[in-house]
Parts: C-alpha cells; sequence; structure tokens
C-alpha cells in the first residue's frame, strides 16, 4: 500500500489529465482474493474505490473521483491458462495486452485488439473501456474476444459470467461487463479468444495534398467490398511531430497520410484494389512494406503518432467520437473550425474505417484558461458527433470527461433503465464513483473542473 504526497499526485488521472483527485491510498493485489479483501475493507468502513491499470485511459475512467483507494491490478500479470486447441488463454487483468500475443506467438496466434497503447496497457483496462484499435474494422473489439470473466463484486463476493464457450443460456452478462468502465466490479481475470496470425499481409502508406481525397479513398475503398484489416488516418501535424520523433523520411508537405493494411490469401488482390483506388484519388506518393522490417516501420507513424506530440505541446487532450465515413470531410473541416475558434492547434489521427475519430488538441495545462478552451472545444466537437448521426465514444469511454454527454446522447427514460441495471450490481455506489453515468452525486464530485495547474 501506497500513502503521502508522491502517492497521491502519481494516481490523481489517467492519461486525461484536465481532471484530477488525490486517492487517500493506492493498494497493489496480487490475487483475485486480495481484491476481495480489499474490497470489503472498503465497504466496512465506507470508503469508495476505484480500479486502476495502467492508467493510459483517454477519459478519467481510473479517477479517484470520490478519494478513497485505488485498487491497482499491476501486479496482477500472470498468464494463468493457454489452451492452444481451442484458440482460448486466462490471463489476469493486469496483464499488458501486448504480453496476450506475445505468449501463444509461438503457436501462430495472437489477440487481435490492439490499441496503440497495447505496450503497457491492460486487459483489465481494455475490458473495461471496450477498446478497439486500428485492427479492429476488421476483427472487432474487446467484446468480440472475450468469452468470460472472474470479477470481484462491490460487496466484496467473487463472481463467474461466461466461462471458455461463449453464446451460453441466458443474459449476456459477460457482455454487459465489458464497456462496464468499471462501475459493476472489478474484473480480475479473463478469457480471451486467440486468433491465428495471418500468413499473408500486405501493407501501404498514402499521401495526399488533400484531407477531402483521403476521406474520399477511404469511401471509395469500403464501397468497392474490401474489408482491409486496418485503414488508418493521420493529418499533417501528426506527421510533422512523427518526422521530428523519429525521422522516417515521409512527404512533409502532405496534409494526410492513409495506412492501409489487407492480409489473408485476397490480401494480393485486395491492396492492388486499393492501390488503384489511391491513385484515383490523387495519391501523391504510395509506399508499400516489402517485408517485415518495412511494415513496422509504416506503422510507426502511425503506433507512435499520438506519443510523437509531446515534440509540439506539453500537453493534449485525444477526443473520441463516432460518425458515418461519409461525413468525415464535414466533420474534418469542422474540427479544424472548433480549434480555430478556441485559438488552438489540433492534430487527428484516428481509424477512417470505422468513422472513429479522434482530434487531439494541443496546449498547456498550466494555463487554466487553455483547460477551459479545450474542454469547450473538445464537446463542441462531440456535439457535432452527435448532429451527424454518430457517438460521444467509440472505444475511450465515457468516465468523467463526457458525463455531461450523455443525456445528450439518451433520453431521460434510457438513462434511468441504464441506472436501474447499474444499481443490481452496484447499489451503493462505491465502486468506481462519479463516472460514467450522470447523477446528482456526480454533479458533486466531477462536474467541476479539476485542472492540472495547482
Amino acid at each position: 500500500m501506497l500513502t503521502g504526497d508522491a502517492a497521491e499526485r502519481a494516481y490523481d488521472c489517467d492519461a486525461y489529465t484536465v481532471h484530477r483527485q488525490h486517492p487517500n491510498y493506492v493498494v497493489f493485489p496480487e490475487t483475485t482474493e486480495e481484491v476481495a479483501a480489499t474490497v470489503r475493507i472498503c465497504n466496512e468502513h465506507e470508503i469508495p474505490f476505484t480500479p486502476r491499470g495502467a492508467g493510459t485511459g483517454l477519459s478519467g475512467g481510473a479517477l479517484p473521483a470520490a478519494g478513497g483507494v485505488v485498487i491497482a491490478t499491476t501486479r496482477m500479470r500472470k498468464i494463468l491458462k493457454i489452451d492452444a486447441e481451442n484458440r482460448l488463454l486466462l490471463a489476469q487483468t493486469g496483464c499488458p495486452n501486448l504480453a496476450i500475443s506475445r505468449a501463444v506467438e509461438h503457436l501462430g496466434l495472437h489477440f487481435a485488439p490492439d490499441p496503440s497503447s497495447q505496450t503497457v496497457c491492460t486487459l483489465g483496462g481494455n475490458i473495461a473501456e471496450n477498446s478497439g484499435g486500428p485492427h479492429t474494422l476488421k476483427y472487432g473489439v474487446t467484446a468480440d474476444h472475450v468469452t468470460g470473466v472472474t470479477m470481484v463484486m462491490p460487496d466484496g463476493l467473487i463472481g463467474e459470467f461466461g466461462g471458455k464457450v461463449a453464446g451460453g443460456p441466458g443474459l449476456d452478462l459477460v457482455g454487459f461487463i465489458v464497456g462496464g468502465e468499471g462501475t459493476l466490479g472489478i474484473v480480475t481475470e479473463a478469457w480471451v479468444r486467440l486468433t491465428p496470425i495471418p500468413t499473408v499481409i500486405r501493407t501501404v502508406l498514402a499521401a495526399f495534398d488533400s484531407i477531402r481525397d483521403a476521406t474520399q479513398s477511404v469511401s471509395d475503398i469500403i464501397a468497392a467490398g474490401i474489408v482491409p484489416a486496418a485503414l488508418e488516418m493521420m493529418d499533417h501535424v501528426i506527421l510533422e511531430a512523427v518526422e521530428k520523433a523519429f525521422g522516417l523520411g515521409l512527404p512533409t508537405d502532405a496534409m494526410a497520410l492513409l495506412l492501409i493494411e489487407c492480409d489473408g490469401e485476397e490480401a494480393p488482390v485486395e491492396i492492388a484494389q486499393v492501390t488503384e483506388i489511391l491513385r484515383a484519388n490523387n495519391a501523391k506518393e504510395i509506399r508499400s512494406a516489402e517485408n517485415e522490417t518495412d511494415r513496422a516501420n509504416l506503422w510507426i507513424a502511425r503506433k507512435k503518432g499520438i506519443g510523437a506530440i509531446g515534440r509540439l505541446s506539453p500537453s493534449m487532450v485525444t477526443h473520441d467520437g463516432v460518425i458515418p465515413r461519409s461525413k468525415l470531410p464535414e466533420m474534418l473541416e469542422f474540427v479544424a473550425q472548433a480549434a480555430d475558434e478556441a485559438g488552438l492547434r489540433v492534430a487527428n489521427i484516428f481509424h477512417a474505417g470505422d468513422g472513429n475519430l479522434h482530434p487531439i488538441f494541443l496546449f498547456d495545462d498550466r494555463d487554466p484558461d487553455q483547460v477551459d478552451r479545450v474542454v469547450d472545444a473538445g464537446h463542441k466537437v462531440m456535439k457535432k458527433c452527435l448532429s451527424l448521426g454518430g457517438s460521444v465514444t467509440g472505444e475511450h469511454g465515457i468516465g468523467v470527461e463526457k458525463i455531461d454527454l450523455l443525456g445528450e446522447m439518451f433520453d431521460e427514460a434510457s438513462l434511468h433503465l441504464q441506472s436501474q441495471l447499474k444499481a443490481i450490481f452496484n447499489p451503493e455506489g462505491n465502486c468506481n464513483p462519479g463516472k460514467v453515468l450522470p447523477s446528482e452525486k456526480t454533479c458533486v464530485e466531477v462536474r467541476v473542473r479539476r485542472r492540472a495547474a495547482h
């Protein structure tokens, strides 16, 4: 257990740094039973508790909104069972995402959901937020790859939901828990599906002088009946940051980059079709990966793009919204306008294939005025997503960041129903309080912006 000023400051937020709240204690259990014992002690003393993985979340999901105890799962890193014959694996939820794939790579298998933070983000965090990643266009999000979980309930009891066989009788409680943002309990172990590693992979990176040409290419690829394994887009600001950080020799005068990957036996034919579409939409340069080293270098721009923003700005907020693909040009123009009106710089790096946007506003969180402008600009962007028929989140969750926006996506009756379902698991509200669903308690705890500057 950690206490004191250093622990309070290290665990007072996740990667969404606009809101902060100090915990009173941080504990590091190593087993499900230790998590359960901790939860029972918290209940005995009426102390709120918040589960936390690696802290890479981007909506304040691991923020200890009411103080209390942070239950960090980072010492629960064991892979417990590998069932290669049935392509399943059982792991503790503090296990990093990429560690799962590395554990079964020799079997020709991997864990398909691949958030950009996959080297450090934990399985538990992926389950809480129903995380996606570049390859979920073809392979699906975390919910599609979890068959069963062990969860410590908010009262300290240990529950088993699902198992090695998906689609069993009864209510789909696993589907309810995945994406519950840690408000229904603390998932400590999970059975996950393993996917064969593709033997044929083709990857291209295309540069464009126009964002509209790049977005039109996205629409044309999908309209042609091609479902790439990944279809990612980056703008010129990301390109600038990546070049400063890694010197990849990318065309720095381009306004947009598309990274497209096809896999499987049809990949060579599909990538040839993709290349024709890119040329028809005025791609100024197309690079193809000739080997695995080339492929890894092309992916650096996407996987390391957000981290490279540190070259351009001391702080950033990465937003997360979803729109129909056909609305990409209109939406990106709106994002640029919102940033301009707020006097901020914005970068865009996102899953273009499924319309999952990630506008990144650059600012200095030591300046309260800039913090306010960033929050306001983000709310405008999310409301625009809703007006275009989209969603306020695709994979980052609601957390505390978007709690005020949920009422604009759902009507009062729908929110009330969700609150009732949550209360069945978490009647006292002590498990990850102040998250996801707006309530009177939430207003008190998290609506006041807790700026990083003290």
